[in-house]
């Protein structure tokens, strides 16, 4: 029989938090992914705070994007290119004008990371729509 272990309600709402910043904060620095930060503070939410999770789920910001995502509603084709762009032209600055040449493994991390990410963002559906 497996052990259940239940986090106190205000560790859930505290890693939510944590995690919606998180989440902002990766919607500006391409390494940092938005999506799996805002998915935990959706489950740390559900299990902790109704009026948190509806919250995050009505944001204005990111609540379409993330009931899109898990509806399976994929994204608009120009999110999709913006999000590249700005991920290949941060990750790309990064490795050419901000990290030493003596660094190669750091270079090789992040155009790995930027490889990943570009692979699970084009392995999301897409949709026509713009909504």
């Amino acid at each position: 029989m497996p052990l259940r272990f239940r986090l106190p309600r205000f560790l859930l709402i505290s890693f939510g938090l944590i995690s919606v910043g998180f989440g902002i904060v990766g919607a500006f620095i391409p390494v940092l992914p938005t999506t799996p930060f805002l998915l935990l503070a959706a489950a740390c939410f559900a299990r902790s705070s109704v009026r948190l999770h509806r919250w995050l789920h009505e944001n204005r910001l990111f609540g379409r994007y993330l009931r899109d995502y898990r509806e399976g509603r994929g994204l608009p084709l120009g999110h999709v290119i913006v999000t590249l762009t700005l991920l290949w032209g941060g990750i790309g600055y990064s490795v050419f004008s901000v990290v030493p040449d003596t660094q190669l493994w750091l270079r090789l991390v992040l155009l790995a990371i930027a490889v990943a990410v570009t692979v699970h963002i084009l392995r999301v559906s897409r949709r026509k729509d713009p909504r």
